[in-house]
């Protein structure tokens, strides 16, 4: 985002529209998917005892922020984005204006609560022995 943050307004929502079309993909959706389903299942299986079984709630909660922050703010916002009209400079710089410090913000915060979930499994796997 810093370098498209330079960058005009055509550009940056083109380039935003792009990306969204792009990521939604069967690689990408096992990634994202992933994370929580392996958690979950890690969880129901009932192996994980003791300080591991928290790491491992923990990481599933964090999991579950991700997934709703995501449905819920990123993914609305990407939609509005991608009605925008790229041969309409006055809807763009609109559209630029009600996306970007939004969206960053919450991408941080998605950013956040994803590595500190991948921090909560490495220490239930550090936990479990």
């Amino acid at each position: 985002m810093p370098g498209l943050g330079r960058t005009d307004d055509r550009t940056f929502v083109g380039a935003l529209q792009a990306i969204d079309r792009a990521v939604i993909n069967p690689w990408f959706m096992a990634g994202f998917l992933g994370g929580p389903a392996f958690t979950l299942a890690a969880l129901l299986i009932g192996a994980v005892r003791g300080a591991a079984l928290g790491w491992l709630l923990t990481a599933l909660v964090l999991h579950v922020a991700v997934l709703v922050i995501t449905m819920a703010v990123n993914v609305p916002m990407n939609n509005r984005l991608q009605a925008a009209a790229l041969d309409r400079p006055v809807d763009l710089a609109a559209a630029r204006q009600r996306f970007q410090a939004r969206w960053v913000r919450w991408n941080a915060v998605r950013t956040i609560a994803a590595v500190a979930a991948f921090v909560a499994l490495a220490v239930a796997l550090i936990s479990a022995g």
